[in-house]
């Protein structure tokens, strides 16, 4: 072990969950440490790529979309807080606004092929789903938002992120009851502002 390796290890501390030592390889990247991003990369690249697989379809595109986010946490990882929520938490919901941004982005460029002519009629069906989409996204965002950090949390690693029930309660530190109260009762509350019978 090198003198780095065993300062690094000194410094980091007695960790009880993933979650904080993802969190703590966040702290470090902000400080320009090129092996905790490594590391952090290692960590994140396959969640990052499969959240945004799910929204883009896409593999090309998930790929490349994936790549500038984790270049977004290697530039932004100072901004990272965690009093105002999870690290895995954090990573996604750059990875999901990033991914929507791909998605809006590509809409707006097909209403603009539709307005110069490019486009056939019968798109308009498809960019009316896409607008109806958006709007649903849009709503559901709002409703996301409307809850407690934990169950918000919870939700967005479930069903963002991929994750089954067992590694969310793993990844946030919580017993699999407690998550599994946290995302039902997010859900009824979303169903609640949503207004859908479900």
């Amino acid at each position: 072990m090198s003198a780095h390796d065993a300062a690094a290890a000194a410094d980091r501390p007695r960790l009880t969950g993933p979650d904080q030592d993802l969190a703590w390889l966040l702290a470090h990247v902000a400080r320009g440490d090129e092996s905790a991003f490594e590391a952090a990369y290692d960590r994140l690249a396959g969640p990052v790529y499969g959240l945004i697989r799910k929204v883009l379809r896409d593999p090309a595109q998930s790929e490349e979309v994936a790549q500038e986010v984790l270049l977004e946490i290697w530039r932004t990882a100072s901004r990272f807080d965690t009093s105002r929520g999870s690290a895995m938490s954090w990573v996604m919901t750059i990875a999901h606004r990033r991914a929507i941004d791909r998605v809006r982005s590509a809409s707006a460029e097909t209403a603009r092929e539709q307005r110069a002519g490019h486009v056939l009629p019968a798109a308009e069906d498809g960019v009316a789903e896409q607008v109806e989409s958006r709007l649903d996204a849009e709503r559901v965002r709002r409703c996301l938002n409307s809850l407690t950090d934990v169950q918000r949390e919870s939700i967005t690693l479930a069903y963002y992120g991929g994750y089954s029930y067992p590694q969310v309660a793993t990844l946030l530190g919580a017993a699999l009851g407690t998550i599994k109260t946290r995302i039902r009762d997010g859900l009824i509350r979303m169903r609640d502002c949503m207004g859908v019978a479900w």
